[in-house]
């Protein structure tokens, strides 16, 4: 099989007069964080890192059992988010995280089809090659999942476990670099992965045509979670694109089915379809969003056009503040310490990238949410600022939360920049 073709998966391109991102200031943003990445290194804390240790799991596991001695046990380290975040550092150490390895490997790749500059291609295979290297022990397929043991209201998900909600932007990374360069290993792996994610996770059957995904493969961990059967539909009905295979097909509509069975009349999409976990998020809805869109993309699917529809209506309406800029939640699961999220603001960059010209009113976000990136969210360092505390910020960079993520779609609009003017090279800062 040779190299995919880049419509499968890069959605039509921007002209000139329809930038998506000022040239120059993106240049320059994309070029001081990666000086940055350089300085600082492949290793972060992590947003769980308050989270991540044997007694603060215990606290946690506590606070989902009795809400109220819970509150108490967790109380340091949320007074710690909010106030102290560079607490982190007494907490927990510094990881490599699989997620932001290959949206660095995107973003590099990115840069490279963007400039044609061999060097950006050459860092995105070294994550590549990295991500070979941390997959999950003990598996007959690729996969990979969080470096730590992650407390859940289901219980305590050890490290190295898959989670449906990762293994999707590896394909992804190996996807692209299949596209630019043919070479077989890239898609190898990537029918490993396909493999991984259409035996390993169990499916729960909702209705006659839907049915639910666990997020990882123990079934125990959540069959409900609504992004996790998003990332899973798109992934196997790119696999069956990519790899001409009709029993990734199946699945995956069974999963879309179900995406699209529960979200709400009024467009949105609770988090789980369980119950218990009704909140409404900002990246959440985007992780959603952004599964359609490309599923739309590779099968021209109605019933996604019109999830996508009613989702972007909602999205728009309670997703952003007064002033057009992200807000974390129309409908929240307990008390915030934050005002504004990293994440936020790079998956809405993502969804509006992949909506460019269909939604003018997100057009017109996505020009706020890129100034306000530029301006205010990047440090003179070079790295984004991680949240918009209520009192100050939050400027601990974690690659996982969400600098690799604001990278990569920072990136992104620069080649779709770059393809539609038809200019090559970029400027070396």
């Amino acid at each position: 099989m040779g190299p995919l073709t880049q419509s499968a998966t890069v959605p039509s391109v921007t002209t000139p007069e329809t930038a998506l991102l000022p040239r120059d200031r993106s240049v320059q943003a994309i070029g001081r964080f990666i000086e940055w990445l350089d300085r600082h290194g492949e290793l972060s804390y992590d947003y769980q890192s308050f989270y991540a240790s044997a007694p603060a799991r215990a606290a946690r596991a506590l606070y989902y059992r009795k809400r109220l001695l819970g509150t108490l046990a967790v109380s340091p380290m949320v007074f710690c988010e909010a106030f102290v975040p560079s607490a982190r550092k007494l907490c927990w150490k510094p990881q490599r995280f699989p997620i932001a390895d290959a949206h660095y490997a995107m973003g590099f790749l990115f840069l490279a089809q963007a400039s044609g500059q061999p060097q950006h291609y050459s860092r995105a295979v070294h994550f590549l090659e990295v991500l070979e290297r941390t997959r999950c022990p003990g598996f007959d397929h690729h996969c990979w999942g969080y470096p730590y043991n992650w407390e859940t209201l289901r219980g305590t998900i050890k490290a190295g476990t898959p989670l449906i909600t990762t293994v999707p932007y590896v394909y992804e990374a190996f996807k692209q670099a299949y596209q630019m360069d043919g070479d077989v290993r890239w898609r190898e792996i990537m029918q490993s992965i396909a493999d991984h994610v259409l035996y390993d996770y169990k499916d729960l059957e909702t209705s006659s045509s839907a049915s639910t995904c666990s997020y990882t493969p123990d079934p125990q961990h959540s069959v409900a979670v609504i992004n996790a059967n998003a990332y899973r539909a798109f992934l196997l009905t790119s696999a069956a694109v990519d790899c001409l295979e009709e029993k990734y097909r199946m699945v995956a509509q069974r999963n879309l089915n179900f995406v699209i069975e529960s979200q709400n009349p009024d467009g949105s999409w609770y988090y789980a379809k369980d119950g218990k976990r009704d909140f409404i998020d900002h990246f959440h809805t985007c992780f959603v969003l952004k599964a359609l869109a490309k599923i739309e993309l590779l099968t021209g699917d109605s019933k996604c056009s019109g999830a996508i529809e009613r989702g972007v209506g909602y999205y728009l309406a309670h997703l952003f503040d007064q002033g057009g800029l992200p807000r974390p939640f129309a409908r929240a699961p307990r008390l915030t310490v934050y005002r504004q999220e990293l994440y936020d603001y790079a998956e809405c960059v993502n969804l509006a990238a992949l909506l460019h010209g269909r939604f003018p009113q997100l057009d017109e976000r996505l020009a706020l949410v890129l100034d306000d990136i530029v301006a205010v969210w990047q440090k003179s360092d070079g790295s984004f600022r991680s949240r918009r505390l209520f009192l100050g910020w939050d400027n601990t960079p974690m690659h996982r939360w969400a600098q690799s993520q604001m990278f990569r779609s920072l990136c992104f609009l620069l080649y779709r920049d770059r393809q539609g003017s038809g200019s090559k090279g970029l400027k070396e800062n």
